[in-house]
C-alpha cells in the first residue's frame, strides 16, 4: 500500500509518522508528482535540498501524555495496596517507572520482538491529556513507538499499571509535536500492558501486511529523522528494509511486488541521507547505488551520490552525476548551485595541484634558462674543427682497409 505524502498529523505513538512539510514546500513539489519522495528537512546550508523531492511521506506522530511530575519520594497513584518506589530507568533522573496496580510476576513480562498492546494515557504536566489509546499495539525493541515506551513496557509484567514520568529527550524532543505537544516538553504516562504475543512470522505475511508492516517503520524512521536522531532512523529504516527483503511463502501479485520495490527504494533513500548527515560516506554511497541499480535515473539518488563524493573530495566523479541529476530536472536550482560550486571547487583544486607539481620540479617555467646554459658550456667545439677530424679519421680507415687488402 503506498504511503502518500498526505501524512496524518497525529496518530497513535505505535503509527506516529512524523513531520511537516519542508520550508520550500512549494519548490519541492514540482520534483513530487511521480513518487512520494522524502521530506528531509535540511538545514539552510549547503545541505539545503528543499528544490528536490521532499522526502517519502511523512507525518506527524502522536504525543505521549504527562501528568505532573513528580518527585520520587510522591507519587500520583498509591492507589495499589504496595505501592513501589520510583524505578530510575535509566540511572540519569529523565526516565521513572512507578507500579500503580501490580501484574503477574516478572515471568510474565514481555520480550523484544513480541508484539504488545498497551492501554495508554499521555499528559503535559499541567494535566492536559493529548493521547488516549485504548489498545496501542507495537513490536517491543523496534523503536515504533516514543523511547519511554520502548524502554519501559519491557520492565511492565501482564496486567501492570504503571506511571511513567520522561522528560522530553525520551518523547517529542525540542521540537514537540504540533499543535498539542509544546518543544521540549516532558510527558506523563499511563499504560497498563494488555498482551503480548510473538511477532508474526514475515514469511507468512500476504503482500498487502508485508507492505502496511515495512511502511510503518519506515514512517517511524521518518519521524526520528525529523527529530534529528539519526541513528535511531538507520535503525528503522533497517528494519524496514530488512522487512521488504525477507523471503515468502506466500505469492505476490505484480502490483504488490512493484510497490515493496517502491517501499525500498523510498528507504534506500532515506538511509542514504541519514547516514550522509552522521558522514557515513561510505554507507551513503552504497545506499545511493542500491537505489541508483533500480532506479538509474532517481534524482535524490544522484543528488545525494554527487553529495557523498563531493564530501570526500572527488569532484571529478561527483561533477558528471549532478549533471545527469540536472538532465533529469534542469529547471532545479538546488543542484543547479551544487554543481557551480562543486565546478568551482574542483577548478581550484586542480590549481593548488599545478602550483604543488611546480614547486617539485623546481619552477620549470622559465623556458630561457637552458638556452643560455647551452650556449656558455665550456666545452662546446667549433664546427670547422669537428668537420677536419672527421675527415682524417675517415682517411684513416681507408687507408687500413688497404693496406690489409695488399697483405
Amino acid at each position: 500500500m503506498a504511503s502518500s505524502g498526505e501524512e496524518r498529523r497525529s496518530g497513535s505513538p505505535g503509527r506516529a509518522s512524523t513531520g511537516t512539510e519542508p520550508a520550500a514546500a512549494a519548490d519541492a513539489a514540482q520534483l513530487d508528482t511521480a513518487e512520494d519522495f522524502e521530506v528531509l528537512e535540511e538545514e539552510e546550508d549547503e545541505d539545503d535540498l528543499s528544490e528536490l523531492p521532499p522526502l517519502e511521506d511523512v507525518g506527524r506522530p502522536p504525543a505521549l501524555p504527562r501528568e505532573d511530575a513528580q518527585p520520587p519520594e510522591q507519587g500520583a497513584g498509591d492507589a495499589a495496596g504496595d505501592p513501589q518506589e520510583w524505578l530510575d530507568v535509566l540511572g540519569n533522573g529523565l526516565l521513572k517507572k512507578k507500579t500503580l496496580v501490580p501484574g503477574q510476576g516478572v515471568d510474565s513480562r514481555p520480550q523484544k520482538g513480541q508484539d504488545v498492546t498497551i492501554r495508554l494515557k499521555a499528559t503535559l504536566e499541567d494535566g492536559t491529556v493529548v493521547e488516549e489509546d485504548p489498545a496501542l499495539t507495537f513490536t517491543l525493541g523496534d523503536c515504533d513507538v516514543l523511547q519511554a515506551l520502548d524502554l519501559c513496557v519491557q520492565l511492565l509484567e501482564m496486567g501492570e499499571t504503571a506511571l511513567i514520568v520522561s522528560e522530553a529527550k525520551y518523547c517529542y524532543g525540542a521540537q514537540g509535536r504540533s499543535p498539542d505537544i509544546p518543544p521540549n516538553a516532558s510527558l506523563t504516562l499511563e499504560v497498563e500492558l494488555l498482551a503480548a504475543r510473538d511477532a508474526p512470522d514475515l514469511e507468512l505475511l500476504s503482500g498487502k501486511e508485508k507492505i502496511q508492516l515495512a511502511n510503518r517503520k519506515r514512517e517511524r524512521g521518518n519521524f526520528f529523522y525529523q527529530q534529528a536522531d539519526y541513528v535511531l532512523a538507520i535503525n528503522s529504516y533497517d528494519i524496514a528494509l530488512r522487512i521488504v527483503g525477507s523471503s515468502s511463502k506466500v505469492d505476490f501479485s505484480p502490483d504488490e511486488e512493484a510497490e515493496l520495490l517502491d517501499v525500498k527504494v523510498k528507504c534506500l533513500n532515506n538511509l542514504a541521507a541519514s547516514q550522509l548527515k552522521l558522514d557515513h560516506f561510505k554507507a551513503a554511497l552504497k545506499s545511493c547505488n542500491l537505489v541508483l541499480e533500480h532506479q538509474p535515473g532517481n534524482i535524490k539518488a544522484l543528488f545525494r551520490k554527487g553529495k557523498v563524493l563531493a564530501q570526500q573530495g572527488e569532484y571529478r566523479e561527483a561533477i558528471p552525476i549532478l549533471k545527469a541529476a540536472l538532465k533529469l530536472e534542469p529547471s532545479n536550482k538546488t543542484i543547479h548551485a551544487e554543481l557551480s560550486k562543486l565546478v568551482k571547487k574542483h577548478a581550484d583544486q586542480r590549481n593548488v595541484e599545478t602550483e604543488m607539481y611546480r614547486k617539485m620540479l623546481g619552477n620549470p617555467s622559465g623556458a630561457s634558462t637552458p638556452r643560455k646554459c647551452k650556449d656558455k658550456l665550456p666545452w662546446s667545439i667549433p664546427w670547422k674543427w669537428l668537420f677536419g677530424a672527421t675527415a682524417i679519421a675517415l682517411g684513416g680507415v681507408a687507408l687500413s682497409v688497404v693496406i690489409a687488402a695488399r697483405n
